[in-house]
Order: structure tokens, then C-alpha cells, then sequence
């Protein structure tokens, strides 16, 4: 079994999630989203940030983690604070020696539904679904983290443990 933690980066919102995988299963152990206050300065907001992921690093000892790479369609102003947000995400799990697998949104979509198009609700009813919840995973970043670590772990954790001779 092996610990995988997924983000999906934001400056305002950063959604985490935290799965245990092996032997066929997968299990949630934790997510949710860690929120900045917009009327914060920027390096304040980064440094909550960080702070709260090395909680949850050092909580459940992740050995791979899966971040949603970045994304924009139109505004680039926008895309500025997720690359922030990011860049400090990446430094982290640096630190703590936890490689980090970087997937397109539609990579994440088609490891959880099959289809780089799914909506938001598909992802989180199958999410639901691959890990037993009794509800949506909410919010939304949150959801989207966990199919990042779900993601991540069908395309990396899997393959390290069969070269580890483990059973998957």
C-alpha cells in the first residue's frame, strides 16, 4: 500500500486529497481545500499555503503526489496565482524528497471517467464511486484533487510498486 497525495493548486483555493492504494484497492483518507483570504498580501497567502501542506505532508507521509498541471483558456491573469500557488506547492513536496507527477486536466478526466470531456459532476460521482464515499467530495477542488491522486496513482504508484516486486 502506498500513500498518494493530489492538488489542484489555486492561490484562493487549493484542494487537497490523500489516498491509500494497493492490492487493487483504494482507500480516501482525507481532503479538502485550504482557503486564503483575498485581503491578504500575496507572500502571506503563499505561506499559508505551504504551511498547511507540510500539516498534511507530515500527517500522512505521502510517497508520490499528483498536481494538476496549469491551465488557462483565455485570461492569463488569471492563470498568475495558480502558477504561484504551484511553484510553492512543487517546492514543498521538493523538500520533503515526495516526487511530484504533473497531469493535464484532461488526463485527470480520462484516468477517472475515460473521457478528457467529463464535467465536474461526472468526476466527482465516479471519485465518489472509486473510493466509496457516501457523498460528492466536496468542494470542488477538493474532488478534483483526489482524481489527481487517484490519477497519479494508476499511472505511477502501480508501476513503482510492481518494480518494487510489491503486490499491486
Amino acid at each position: 500500500m502506498i500513500r498518494v497525495l493530489g492538488l489542484d493548486p489555486g492561490l484562493a483555493d487549493t484542494g487537497y486529497g490523500v489516498i491509500e492504494a494497493g492490492r487493487g484497492r483504494i482507500r480516501h483518507l482525507d481532503h479538502g481545500p485550504i482557503k486564503t483570504s483575498s485581503t491578504l498580501p500575496t507572500g502571506a497567502r503563499l505561506e499559508i499555503i505551504r504551511d498547511k501542506i507540510t500539516e498534511i505532508i507530515e500527517r500522512f507521509r505521502p510517497v508520490q503526489a499528483g498536481i494538476e498541471s496549469l491551465y488557462f483558456a483565455k485570461n492569463i491573469t488569471s492563470a498568475i496565482p495558480v502558477a504561484q500557488a504551484r511553484g510553492v506547492l512543487l517546492l514543498t513536496l521538493y523538500e520533503f524528497g515526495i516526487p511530484a507527477f504533473e497531469f493535464a486536466p484532461q488526463q485527470i478526466k480520462v484516468a477517472i471517467t475515460g473521457s478528457g470531456r467529463a464535467d465536474k459532476r461526472q468526476v466527482q460521482e465516479l471519485v465518489q464511486l472509486l473510493l466509496g464515499l457516501d457523498e460528492y467530495p466536496k468542494p470542488d477542488h477538493a474532488a478534483d484533487a483526489l482524481a489527481a491522486a487517484i490519477c497519479c496513482y494508476h499511472t505511477q504508484g502501480a508501476q513503482q510498486q510492481i518494480m518494487r516486486g510489491k503486490d499491486v
